[in-house]
């Protein structure tokens, strides 16, 4: 079997990957992930997971390395990951009773051969009406600060959306399982 890599220290995503039962391995690629002059956000991610990916290769010969970014847009901004609790509120304040898409980069990379697979997920949250009180409820028990829009959608987070929409729900978190598995048996693994 092919050696896999998870370009990332993200536990969700090593989480999410694990899932599949196929043995991987993960290591941390630094990168700059800022946002080049006039780039959306599709762009972005995408150029993010490849990056990621990328910047491993060398170091990782004939392995399959799997990057991936992910990003949350509303109202035709780009949010990052809060750090903060007063950003985490700031975040879910401005999204209340709103849509956010989440653009989930994802690349899969032959080191051996050069080939990469690249693709952009997108999921939709539509959020409640959040009052401040629940905000700060939910940001003292999941303490959000390393999620793109402030919120764990595998953990409470879930109690702040009206409705979703998309076709990966593991996108929301961070690694697009459907699509990754797709990539995956393009290359020849096979997934339990």
């Amino acid at each position: 079997m092919r050696h896999l890599l998870l370009a990332s220290s993200s536990r969700y995503r090593q989480q999410l990957l694990s899932r599949l039962q196929v043995p991987f391995d993960s290591c941390s690629p630094d990168i700059d992930e800022t946002p080049m002059p006039g780039e959306g956000a599709e762009q972005l991610v995408r150029r993010l997971a490849e990056h990621k990916a990328r910047a491993l290769a060398t170091s990782h010969p004939n392995h399959l390395i799997i990057g991936s970014d992910q990003v949350a847009v509303l109202d035709q901004k780009i949010l990052g990951k809060p750090g903060s609790t007063e950003r985490a509120k700031e975040q879910l304040q401005a999204a209340s009773g709103k849509s956010v898409r989440f653009l989930t980069g994802l690349a899969v990379l032959d080191s051996a051969t050069g080939r990469i697979q690249v693709d952009c997920v997108p999921f939709t949250v539509h959020f409640r009406t959040l009052d401040e009180a629940l905000i700060e409820r939910y940001i003292s028990i999941d303490q959000p600060f390393d999620c793109a829009g402030s919120f764990k959608a595998e953990g409470l987070g879930i109690r702040l959306f009206r409705a979703t929409e998309g076709t990966d729900p593991t996108s929301l978190i961070g690694l697009p399982l459907i699509r990754l598995t797709d990539m995956l048996l393009n290359e020849g693994i096979e997934i339990p």
